[in-house]
């Protein structure tokens, strides 16, 4: 189990974990090969990110695989000037996930977080379950209640 997965348990929220042979050698791209090896549709895979604003905060983007972040959109939806992607070290730190598994869910420091507004018409959405190679759907309400987060218009 992983953190992500123990806080939905706790909560008591209807989820489900896909699990899938993570390709350390083949894989570009994290959110691409979960939507490949899960056979789902890119609209409902999500990657996690985070970005540092200039107010020195960290922030967690949620967003759709298919999509990029704008990192101008994310600045305005925290009220900061500008973000820019944060520092592995300092996301894997923060978070307690290495890149490719970190999870919006069970951080080891609550960020803010903001999810893509595009989640809003989904059922259920799939976010990393905290591990590579693992993922869990839930719905984007849900999400946003065990992350506190806001949604908003981040990706293009």
């Amino acid at each position: 189990m992983t953190p992500a997965i123990n806080l939905a348990k706790q909560r008591q929220i209807a989820h489900e974990v896909l699990g899938y042979e993570h390709d350390a050698t083949n894989a570009e791209s994290f959110g691409e090969e979960a939507v490949s090896k899960l056979g789902l549709p890119p609209a409902q895979v999500f990657k996690t990110l985070v970005v540092m604003t200039d107010n020195k905060e960290l922030v967690v983007a949620v967003i759709p695989v298919s999509k990029k972040l704008n990192l101008k959109l994310m600045a305005k939806a925290v009220a900061a000037k500008k973000s820019a992607m944060a520092d592995k070290v300092l996301v894997e730190k923060t978070t307690g996930y290495v890149l490719g598994g970190v999870s919006p869910l069970g951080q080891k420091k609550h960020l803010r977080t903001v999810i893509d507004s595009s989640a809003k018409v989904l059922t259920t959405m799939y976010v990393s379950a905290g591990k590579r190679g693992l993922d869990m759907g839930l719905s984007p309400d849900d999400l946003c209640l065990l992350t506190k987060a806001t949604f908003a218009d981040i990706a293009v």
